[in-house]
């Protein structure tokens, strides 16, 4: 009876816990944030299930790598499954990942792969196969991780010497993107179309070659502000002071210009700008929250569009995660879609909770944080039972994997499935439970 008694008054104390919590906090005081840590809770459940997925991903994470081969002269990180090319995004969080793992040689190639082939004018593709650089969708440019990559390397292992050779190469990319998808008038950053910012068919911007509409995005000048801070670490690293004072410089005009332009005090979020009308593109999206990723918001605004909007389950919060779009959105859906882009319109992106999660953190929601990791742990352990391994999203309200669908198979009639940055979802785990975070942070 003691023991029922105890758990009765423990289960008791760790509601009111909860309850007391302070979603909204203040904004002078964050390091008196209510958190729910590992010693608030009863976490059997949860190192239950991350055991589990620990175990399932030691036998799928070697499918991602793959030795040099043709045009790739380095080892390199593919979304195994249905996708056998490199992919910028794809492949820095993986490369992340397997940091953490104690394998950072992997970010190392990884951003190798991409240096040695920028071109004269500063450009690299964002997808690579072992024929060459895929050039799809325009002109295709990597997204903006390699300054970021570099960085996460090199203080992995204490050393930023080897950069050295590739320094000015790493600048043109930089400048490249300036040149080709920066917005002069707004001082932000934009993708051609939704297809090259990896989110291929998000609403909050134009994904269809023939629409012309050009919108300066909060996840394309979010990530940007990381290149340009992780940028300026490098170059000070490298004695190049007077550079890492103007790339610094550049970083802080970048995120005054988010939060001057992007943000929304009377909806309390981040919007994508139209270019041409010059007024805000009020539909909620992932991109919406990039720039908590990266502090960008103050702590009072960034509380404000997680409580209006990411843990609102009107908006954001599903049962089986955090979706891609706002469930408010006129095109908000669940359909199973990977050809001719994968669907950013609603499901549940593994990706896409991890960078929630990062943001979740940063604003100190971290029984959300709890939350998003046993329900994400849940959903992909649940899903390699069944498949043997994993897909790239899920229906947000019933958990149904989606893409591929099952009729995507091999040569053996074996289903192909998806692996890939889905691997972060254990990082979260582990840093719920054992206080391993991989935030992705970039010292000043």
């Amino acid at each position: 009876m003691e023991k029922i008694a105890s758990c009765i008054l423990g289960t008791i104390l760790f509601t009111c816990l909860l309850l007391s919590c302070n979603t909204s906090p203040d904004k002078k005081m964050k390091s008196q944030i209510c958190n729910v840590t590992q010693d608030d809770v009863d976490t059997t459940l949860l190192r239950q299930t991350f055991n589990e997925l620990s175990e399932r991903f030691d036998n799928l994470r070697p499918q991602v790598i793959k030795d040099p081969n043709g045009y790739l002269k380095h080892p390199y990180l593919i979304p195994a499954g249905f996708y056998n090319q490199l992919w910028d995004w794809d492949a820095f969080f993986m490369a992340n990942h397997f940091i953490s793992r104690g394998k950072p040689e992997y970010m190392k190639y990884w951003a190798l792969t991409f240096i040695e082939n920028i071109d004269e004018e500063g450009y690299v593709s964002g997808g690579m196969t072992t024929k060459g650089q895929r050039k799809v969708f325009g002109k295709f440019a990597m997204k903006p991780f390699l300054s970021q990559g570099i960085y996460h390397y090199s203080e992995s292992v204490g050393d930023y010497s080897w950069v050295e050779p590739y320094y000015e190469k790493i600048v043109s990319i930089l400048e490249y993107r300036k040149k080709t998808q920066y917005n002069k008038e707004f001082g932000l950053y934009f993708w051609e179309i939704a297809m090259q910012s990896g989110a291929d068919n998000n609403p909050a911007m134009n994904y269809f070659k023939e629409d012309s509409r050009s919108f300066v995005c909060a996840d394309a000048s979010a990530f940007q502000y990381g290149e340009l801070l992780a940028q300026s670490v490098i170059a000070r690293e490298l004695g190049k002071i007077e550079d890492a004072e103007i790339f610094k410089k550049a970083a802080e005009e970048l995120k005054s210009n988010i939060n001057k332009f992007l943000w929304n005090n009377e909806d309390k979020v981040y919007y994508n700008l139209d270019s041409d009308s010059k007024r805000q593109y009020r539909r909620v999206s992932y991109s919406s929250f990039v720039p908590l990723m990266y502090n960008i918001a103050p702590l009072e605004q960034g509380s404000e569009t997680i409580d209006n909007h990411l843990i609102n389950t009107d908006c954001m919060k599903a049962q089986y995660g955090f979706r891609s779009l706002s469930a408010k959105d006129v095109d908000y859906n669940n359909k199973n879609i990977i050809v001719p882009f994968s669907n950013w319109q609603g499901p549940v992106w593994p990706i896409a909770n991890y960078i929630y999660s990062i943001a979740l953190k940063n604003y100190g929601y971290d029984k959300e944080v709890v939350w998003l990791a046993q329900t994400l742990g849940n959903l992909l352990v649940d899903d390699i039972k069944e498949w043997g391994i994993m897909h790239e999203n899920y229906h947000a309200d019933t958990g149904l994997p989606l893409a591929p669908s099952s009729e995507h198979v091999d040569e053996n009639g074996k289903f192909i499935g998806f692996i890939s940055w889905n691997l972060c979802i254990q990082n979260v785990m582990e840093g719920v439970l054992e206080d391993k975070w991989m935030l992705l942070e970039i010292r000043e």
